[in-house]
């Protein structure tokens, strides 16, 4: 049996992403493939050196992703396949948004607690991490990417925990490039698709369309849904929205999507859910980090269950339930009244 983990193990945890990081970065896993290969191959065809090479494919072979076959060759395993552009599900957005962006804003983690302020608010820039983006173009692709990778991961168990057999319409709120309305559409034919997020997303939402051949049944509307959500869907679908912001700024997001719904019209919410107690459960643990990134990051936190029925049911909503699905759940409200 293991030694139970010291806080001196606990607190190197940062040295496991840049060694993830500097994988994914190097392309590994694509010059890698399904072969094995030796130090010096691999040296060259990612333009590194090859001892500084081999010490990182140790680094990766004790965390499970790589495997050493001897001394100076290496495979990678089926969780080293993940950081693979092309693998399903891939990560490697996700991984390369984390060691790139992520990890310098949590340096700041400190600063948050003591204020309370997320790193925007810190420097001034108000409290939409979006808006203050919109001239990012880098930071926005590579989040983007990052969602995408996040989304597709689970959207197999999100249409397996809801049935869309009576749904005609369905708005994605905050689509992105539109990979969960696309996946959605993908597992159901009969269903029309709306993908609701700024302007900047449009381009790519389309490209994406015109990819999975469903561009004769959804399109993208530009807008923000503090301002107002378009109609014309009977049900609205929206992940990892609500997280982002503070009690205030969800209240508005679900008053809106209420005025777009019709009469008994469907909300899929789609969140991590914060335990009432937290544990030492892999999925406490996600959540509660989860949550510390929204303090740091957006503004927002992740919120128990009790604490979403709080938010959607003033705003004009009745619970249907709560399915498990994996580190996420998805909550189901109805539209009440006219």
């Amino acid at each position: 049996m293991s030694q139970r983990a010291s806080v001196h193990d606990l607190v190197q945890s940062h040295r496991i992403t840049a060694v993830i990081y500097a994988a994914a970065k190097l392309n590994l896993a694509e010059a890698i493939g399904d072969e094995v290969k030796s130090v010096s191959e691999l040296a060259r065809l990612v333009s590194v050196d090859a001892s500084a090479l081999r010490r990182l494919l140790v680094g990766l072979t004790t965390l499970g992703l790589c495997r050493q076959v001897d001394r100076d060759r290496f495979a990678m395993t089926d969780l080293g396949r993940q950081l693979d552009e092309a693998a399903d599900p891939s990560f490697k957005d996700w991984v390369l948004f984390e060691g790139e962006m992520l990890a310098q804003s949590w340096s700041g983690l400190v600063d948050s607690v003591r204020s309370g302020k997320s790193a925007g608010e810190l420097r001034g820039d108000g409290d939409d991490r979006y808006a203050a983006t919109s001239n990012a173009p880098e930071w926005n692709r590579r989040f983007n990417a990052a969602m995408a990778n996040l989304t597709l991961s689970i959207v197999p168990r999100i249409v397996a925990a809801h049935d869309f057999a009576v749904a005609r319409v369905v708005m994605d709120l905050g689509a992105g490039t539109g990979e969960l309305i696309g996946s959605v559409l993908m597992h159901n034919p009969h269903l029309e698709g709306i993908a609701f997020d700024l302007a900047r997303c449009e381009a790519g939402a389309h490209a994406h369309f015109d990819r999975l051949g469903i561009a004769d049944r959804c399109r993208f509307v530009a807008g923000s849904f503090f301002e107002r959500v378009p109609g014309g869907a009977d049900t609205i679908l929206m992940k990892s929205i609500l997280h982002n912001w503070k009690d205030d700024r969800c209240e508005v997001i679900l008053r809106n999507c209420r005025d777009a719904l019709p009469a008994s019209g469907t909300l899929i919410v789609i969140e991590r859910i914060m335990p009432e107690l937290a544990t030492t459960e892999a999925q406490d643990r996600s959540c509660a980090m989860s949550d510390l990134n929204m303090l740091r990051g957006p503004g927002g936190c992740e919120r128990t269950e009790a604490e979403y029925l709080r938010l959607a049911i003033p705003a004009g909503f009745a619970f249907v339930g709560t399915s498990g699905i994996g580190s996420f759940s998805l909550l189901q409200f109805i539209k009440v009244g006219h």
